[in-house]
């Protein structure tokens, strides 16, 4: 299983510069999201984007994501310690969903798909497995480097 952070899937929607990266991903039966990521991406197309509420929630459900990953007490209460020690407003903005997509894939033992040079920071730091894709902006995460 492959867990997708939000970014992941609206930059596939919206065919961004990530969408060829993420389509062999979604074509994977073991590829999913969260709740809260499913919350997320629905908010952002509905509120940001102008999609209707059903279209996409209908483009979730095609995709098999609209059933996102439940997050019980454990997880909630390991993103909440993830994101206390990693966050920092200017330098690590890493949001709570975020941090809950990451613990889930911790838990299960996958990698998390995504994007965000800080959630990729904290997944490192971590040692939680990452599929690093393409920014909207072109860039890509790359391994920091010691000093």
């Amino acid at each position: 299983m492959t867990v997708l952070d939000a970014y992941t899937v609206l930059a596939y929607l919206k065919g961004e510069r990530a969408a060829s990266e993420v389509r062999p991903l979604l074509g994977r039966a073991d590829s999913s999201l969260t709740a809260l990521g499913v919350a997320e991406v629905l908010d952002h197309l509905v509120r940001l984007s102008g999609a209707d509420e059903e279209d996409a929630a209908l483009d979730l459900a095609q995709m098999g994501l609209l059933d996102g990953v439940s997050v019980d007490a454990p997880i909630g209460a390991a993103a909440g310690r993830l994101r206390a020690r990693s966050y920092h407003r200017t330098r690590c903005p890493v949001s709570l969903a975020d941090c809950i997509a990451a613990e889930v894939a911790r838990s299960r033992e996958q990698a998390l798909a995504t994007a965000d040079p800080h959630l990729l920071d904290v997944c490192h730091a971590e040692a939680i497995a990452v599929v690093v894709l393409t920014a909207s902006n072109g860039s890509r995460w790359a391994l920091p480097q010691g000093p």
